[in-house]
């Protein structure tokens, strides 16, 4: 599925507020009258958008794929999309069978803002260096802990804490072109809370001057988030795919 993130509260249903599971199920709902209980391969925050999130539940009254791909899009559209409908195993699960993930994030760069693009980008207007940004975002390729970058979950504290031990396959930026976009693609195994955003940021930092590699070295080494740039803005960060086999995709041919 696919969905704008702009007015929801996130993926995860949450009280009082609209978020894109609350309105997924409630369609489901509808359309199979029996309750449905959603998984998805990744949880978005306020304001992040998707183009390939997946999503499982249990249902055996379902007649056919596209019947409930058609029916869910007349009562979830605009702002959301089911783009295709599988069966699949039982022991299937969006989240925990999922092997890899990749984000995307745009960056509208130049002194001048584009009303069509606000909702999808973060307008940085100072002129930015992309292939520096490019190099160091070589340095979080590998496993590594990514606790400088991530927000620790809440957990009991006499509980073991939770390990934020990753393994990003690629990231890398493209130029922007004609659309003044500058785009961050990024693949891992899997991302905890906030990563991405806070690894754009750190970049873009990077890119301004402020920041360069041998700092993000120090950065990620340090685990320790109070000295990592601000986040990007939620708005410019998509959750593009999601693999379910160890074939892991190269990067794609961005434009450089």
């Amino acid at each position: 599925m696919a969905y704008d993130g702009s007015a929801f509260h996130g993926f995860a249903e949450n009280a009082g507020v609209p978020t894109v599971a609350g309105r997924l199920r409630i369609a489901l709902e509808q359309v199979l009258q029996h309750p449905v209980e959603l998984t998805c391969a990744g949880r978005t925050d306020t304001g992040v958008h998707a183009h390939g999130q997946v999503v499982t539940f249990d249902s055996d009254r379902v007649p056919s794929e596209a019947a409930l791909r058609d029916s869910l899009n007349a009562l979830v559209g605009p702002e959301v999309a089911v783009r295709r409908v599988d069966r699949v195993a039982g022991d299937f699960d969006a989240r925990f069978s999922a092997r890899w993930r990749r984000y995307r994030y745009h960056v509208l760069t130049g002194a001048v803002p584009d009303p069509f693009l606000a909702g999808t980008s973060w307008w940085v207007r100072e002129p930015l260096e992309v292939d520096a940004m490019d190099v160091a975002a070589q340095v979080v390729v590998g496993e590594h802990d990514f606790s400088s970058f991530c927000r620790r979950p809440r957990t009991d504290p006499s509980e073991p804490a939770v390990s934020l031990v990753r393994r990003v396959h690629h990231a890398r930026w493209s130029a922007p072109g004609e659309d003044r976009v500058a785009t961050f693609e990024i693949l891992a195994s899997a991302f905890c809370h906030q990563m991405v955003r806070s690894i754009v940021g750190a970049l873009v930092a990077v890119g301004r001057g402020r920041l360069d590699a041998e700092g993000l070295v120090a950065l990620l080494a340090a685990r320790d988030r109070s000295g990592a740039p601000n986040l990007a803005p939620p708005h410019g960060l998509f959750l593009d795919a999601v693999g379910y086999d160890d074939l892991v995709p190269p990067p794609a041919a961005l434009a450089r």
